[in-house]
Order: structure tokens, then C-alpha cells, then sequence
């Protein structure tokens, strides 16, 4: 059985469990902030979980498949998570940092892809995190299981990533949390709000997360001062920061925020619970698929 929205949202471990996810997320950023910051905003996680799928699902008997620019266009256009020129620009990027390379004849149209290590360590790392999160939750054992036969990685991710893509409610996040997760390098930003959630205020009406500095928090992120600056200035006026009788050492995250940002992660974790039980299910039953010598539904 796989736990649903409701479940993992109304679970009474789900916020420290939340917290615990965004301080693994920054200790990752930490070991890659080039990758981290390039990819820290949810059209930007969108592109790259469409891509790595792609990439994943790549078939030497189907010409044209694998990922490649017509491919990913395709996934991304059709639920208009970002236009014909963001795909190409991306792919570029991450091309010019090292982090796909091309495959095969480079004269060759369409030109393929595929993930190089580091970003290829990262998303297995991702998913390992999120498992952990999950097995938090109920006891379960996703994160052994993924650590004791790595190569179901290959099988998971693209049911992860397809089923994120299809889903409404993940692709548009509630318009607060919008507001940072649709912008350069938010997706950072919320987890270390996120990760300093660990005391309610007085009035139990939000959580004390302490000081913040933007200068010191922009620099370390690498993004814009004045962006980050503007960034919080927009999250007070709508309610998601307040700084009581103007006290700069005590920002506070609002509890009604925080719930809402709560609500729309666990759309993502029930999605990737889904893939496990879809991929891993069979597994468990002792069904095999030949290509990697695991089992699979059948």
C-alpha cells in the first residue's frame, strides 16, 4: 500500500520529517552548488527529471529515442511548464557545464544526450533522500531496498518523473508557495526556511527561524542580493514571513505557510511512493525483468 496525500500531509511526523529532507537537500547543495543552483526552481526541476527519464528510457531499437531536444520539448511544452527556448537554453547549460554530454555522431540530428557522474550521483541521491523521508514516515524499507539493488534507479526515476509531469496539482504550486519555488534558485531559499522551522513562536501562530541575512544567504546560494531582498519583501506582504514589532534577529515562517508548502511537497512524495510500489511491488513478489536481473511488475 502506498500512502496518499492526506496520509503523509496529516502524519504527525511529516513537518520534522520535512525538516530533516531540506537540511539533507542543503548538505547536498554544499557538495555541488554549481548543480544545486542550477536547478533550484521548479521549472528547472521539472526539465531535469524529464530529461534524466528520457535519458533512462533511452532504446537502441527505437531511432529517436533517448533524450534529445525534439524529445524533451515534447514532455515539457505539452503542459506548458516552459517554452520551446527554455528546453533549448537548458540543455545548452548543461551542456557548456560538463553535465550531459552528447552521444554517438555529434553531426548526427537529433543530437542525444546523456547525464554525466556528478549529476547522475545527484539524482540517485535525491530519490535515496526521499525514500528516507517516506520510510520515516511508515517504517518501510524503500531506502535499503534502492541502497541493496542501486540499478532499480533505472526503473523508479522515469515513473517519478512522468507522473510529475501529468500531475496538475504539483506542476502549479499554491500561488505563496509560487512565489518562491518559480523563482531563480527559490527552491534553495524555502528549504532553508524550512530547515530552521524548529520552534513555534508564543503565539503558535508561526515557527522562529531566527535571523536572516540576506547578504550572507545570497552570497552562499550565489544569487542576487537584490532579488533575495525583493524575494522577502513580496513573501511579508503576502503573509508568508513576518517580523514581529520589527525585530530583525526573530523572522518568523508562518504556520498557515508552512502547511501550504507541506500540502503541495506531499503531492511529490506520494508520487514517488507510487513509482516505488509500481517498480518495487513486483519485487517483492518475485517477478523479474531480464534487462537488469530485478524484478518487475509484470
Amino acid at each position: 500500500m502506498t500512502l496518499s496525500v492526506s496520509e503523509i500531509v496529516g502524519h504527525p511526523q511529516f513537518v520534522p520529517a520535512l525538516r530533516a529532507y531540506a537540511a539533507k537537500l542543503r548538505g547536498q547543495f554544499d557538495q555541488s552548488p554549481r548543480l544545486s543552483r542550477m536547478l533550484a526552481s521548479h521549472q528547472r526541476w521539472l526539465l531535469s527529471q524529464a530529461a534524466f527519464a528520457l535519458q533512462l528510457e533511452y532504446d537502441p531499437s527505437q531511432p529517436g529515442s533517448g533524450l534529445t531536444t525534439t524529445n524533451l520539448r515534447e514532455i515539457i511544452t505539452s503542459n506548458n511548464a516552459a517554452s520551446r527556448n527554455t528546453v533549448l537554453n537548458f540543455l545548452d547549460q548543461l551542456l557548456s557545464y560538463k553535465f550531459v554530454r552528447i552521444v554517438g555522431d555529434p553531426n548526427r540530428r537529433p543530437k542525444r544526450y546523456e547525464a554525466t557522474e556528478l549529476p547522475t550521483q545527484a539524482m540517485y541521491q535525491w530519490l535515496m533522500t526521499n525514500f528516507e523521508l517516506l520510510d520515516h514516515l511508515d517504517g518501510g524499507d524503500r531506502a535499503a531496498t534502492l541502497a541493496a539493488q542501486p540499478e532499480l534507479f533505472k526503473l523508479i526515476q522515469p515513473q517519478v518523473a512522468r507522473r510529475a509531469c501529468l500531475n496538475p496539482s504539483w506542476l502549479e504550486p499554491p500561488p505563496r508557495v509560487a512565489l518562491f519555488l518559480w523563482t531563480e534558485a527559490g527552491g534553495l531559499v524555502m528549504d532553508e526556511l524550512v530547515r530552521r522551522a524548529m520552534e513555534l513562536s508564543p503565539d503558535g501562530e508561526g515557527y522562529n527561524i531566527g535571523r536572516i541575512d540576506a547578504r550572507v544567504m545570497a552570497e552562499h546560494f550565489m544569487i542576487s542580493r537584490t532579488h533575495l531582498q525583493r524575494l522577502f519583501r513580496r513573501a511579508v506582504e503576502t503573509g508568508c514571513l513576518h517580523w514581529p514589532d520589527g525585530d530583525r534577529n526573530h523572522c518568523i515562517l508562518r504556520r498557515d505557510f508552512l502547511d501550504e508548502y507541506c500540502k503541495w511537497q506531499a503531492i511529490k512524495f506520494s508520487i514517488i511512493d507510487f513509482a516505488h510500489e509500481k517498480i518495487c511491488g513486483p519485487v517483492r513478489l518475485g517477478k523479474h525483468d531480464p534487462r537488469l536481473g530485478v524484478a518487475r511488475e509484470a
